[in-house]
């Protein structure tokens, strides 16, 4: 999988590539789809939810240029897999899912397989976790309409979030940076996640001041 369907398409950090060998994705998913667990698909998990590609979680934790001393936020941990790669990539891991029969079913994988660096809670990903911010990075994996300023809030400077935006199927996934001066915001390529949910308020939209 990680040489074919991943390396393949262009991910080429090492590190990147060498979480995804020893995260065992077919534990993430239902026993009757184990047997598809290493193709180059989105999978159900219950919930109207999907974990992502292998492709697509090795091209966002590339694209958010993880140091092993960063502390990382996600927002949407879905069956928890993303979040396992995350924990080989960087120091501390924190997880937020909306959804509580995932976020329980996650939390049983995740403490089976060992992952005593990745901190998980239920709540609103539009909301952040503010008492553990700043962090190095951000990584959405479900799509708002607009970047949440709160996300924004908790990036240090030189912060990276890489997050889908826009109505599905349309989508475009983003790395912004947080500079002194400005934000700056880069297209990486189109994509389709499941919509972002959550309480959405008037100062969580996007009102910064950017560089394409």
């Amino acid at each position: 999988m990680v040489r074919a369907q991943v390396a393949a398409r262009g991910v080429h950090d090492h590190r990147v590539l060498n979480a995804l060998l020893k995260v065992p994705r077919h534990l993430f998913v239902s026993e009757a789809l184990q047997h598809r667990a290493y193709e180059d698909l989105t999978l159900p998990i219950g919930c109207n939810q999907t974990i992502s590609q292998p492709y697509i979680v090795g091209f966002m934790s590339e694209a958010a240029k993880l140091q092993p001393t960063d502390k990382v936020l996600e927002i949407g941990t879905g069956c928890g897999y993303q979040a396992a790669v995350l924990s080989y990539l960087c120091q501390k891991v924190y997880t937020i899912e909306i959804l509580e029969p995932l976020a329980k079913q996650a939390q049983k994988v995740i403490q089976k397989l060992g992952y005593s660096t990745l901190h998980m809670r239920i709540g609103d990903g539009y909301e952040g976790w503010p008492e553990a911010a700043p962090f190095d990075a951000i990584i959405a994996t479900a799509a708002p309409e607009q970047v949440p300023q709160t996300l924004l809030n908790q990036l240090k400077i030189g912060g990276r979030l890489i997050m889908p935006v826009g109505h599905f199927p349309d989508q475009h996934l983003l790395r912004i940076t947080k500079t002194e001066a400005v934000i700056e915001e880069e297209y990486l390529l189109p994509v389709r996640f499941v919509p972002m949910t959550g309480k959405v308020q008037e100062d969580n939209t996007k009102s910064y001041h950017k560089n394409k």
